[in-house]
């Protein structure tokens, strides 16, 4: 296989993450609104940095699509034109995907730096893609998965776009999430491909328990987007400071979350010692627990502590890297004999 195409889809794996990253940052800062409109922001390519810049003003050039705030709302323009010394409502069409109308400078920029991000990520697949054509009568399921990846990341991008158009609907918070990992799924996928089929034959048991472990996963994060809306929804009641009451009288979703917590942490254990005994080998197991541990832990400070800071972010990204661990695991026990029979 192309070291440089393996190198490139590491790379590419590598800047989905970031990608996540930043909306995990984005949403501990509660910036999904800081650019209100899509592909652009406020109608610009490079965001404004002061709410001057979207309020109306006499003998100002404006361009067409870009946006002021007006009367609690938005307004775009219809055309490239200059104002004169007083308002003109027929050079402006009201912005109707949605009636929020508020500018911060900072939850703007971080969520313009998660779009460029992901813009990034985009690129890198679209090249990947274009690369592994080169790789079809070596390897054709690279080649396909490779395009998949790019349909994905356009699908992403799409239901990025019905996030803000929503106004953050938890749905589709949610929905944004899971694509998310199906990207890097996809892209484990093709990393997988590149690696040479090992002789060992894994049993059922360890198979079935790799593929319960990673739907608990699944499930867990399915249920702690569920729990972050919940506490979007408190810190609207009780405010930024209130950290304390932000997970008072929670949803029964929460103690789901949280009990299951458990059962992950036995099933996961469980696993590890099969393997031990087995005589497995044990590295990327080993960062399994490790990662699950962090998990749990975040988890429990946020809640006994409090949310200190970065806990939040960082437990969301916790989890998708041990997403990332379990599926990449998942698929060499999986297939391995599948692929072991086609030599």
């Amino acid at each position: 296989m192309n070291k440089k195409f393996i190198a490139l889809a590491k790379t590419t794996l590598v800047l989905v993450y970031l990608v996540i990253v930043a909306g995990a940052v984005v949403r501990m800062t509660g910036s999904g609104m800081g650019c209100p409109d899509w592909p652009k922001c406020f109608g610009y390519y490079i965001p404004p940095t002061n709410v001057e810049t979207l309020q109306w003003q006499p003998n100002r050039a404006f361009e067409k699509g870009q946006v002021i705030m007006m009367n609690e709302g938005l307004l775009v323009a219809k055309s490239d034109f200059t104002t004169n010394d007083a308002f003109e409502p027929t050079a402006w069409v009201a912005y109707t995907k949605h009636d929020y109308a508020k500018f911060n400078v900072w939850h703007t920029w971080i969520e313009y730096i998660n779009r460029l991000l992901g813009a990034l990520a985009g690129l890198a697949t679209l090249v990947l893609a274009f690369f592994s054509l080169r790789l079809w009568q070596q390897n054709r399921l690279v080649t396909i998965f490779s395009w998949l990846v790019v349909v994905g990341m356009a699908f992403q991008a799409w239901l990025g776009a019905t996030v803000v158009y929503s106004v953050l609907a938890p749905v589709r918070i949610t929905l944004h999430m899971l694509m998310a990992l199906v990207i890097v799924a996809l892209l484990l996928y093709i990393i997988f491909q590149t690696v040479p089929a090992s002789t060992r034959k894994p049993s059922k048991t360890i198979v079935g328990l790799f593929m319960a472990t990673i739907v608990l996963t699944l499930i867990q994060i399915i249920l702690g987007t569920q729990v972050r809306q919940f506490v979007d929804e408190q810190i609207k009641v009780y405010g930024e400071t209130s950290k304390e009451l932000w997970l008072l009288n929670p949803t029964v979703k929460f103690y789901i979350h949280r009990s299951m917590s458990i059962v992950v942490l036995i099933l996961n254990g469980y696993l590890f010692l099969t393997l031990r005994k087995s005589k497995y080998e044990l590295t990327k197991m080993n960062w399994v627990m490790l990662m699950l541990g962090l998990e749990i832990f975040t988890g429990i400070a946020m809640y006994y502590f409090d949310f200190p800071f970065a806990s939040q972010p960082l437990h969301l990204v916790l989890a998708s890297i041990l997403f990332g661990i379990q599926f990449y695991l998942l698929l060499e026990v999986s297939l391995q004999n599948k692929r072991l029979n086609s030599l």
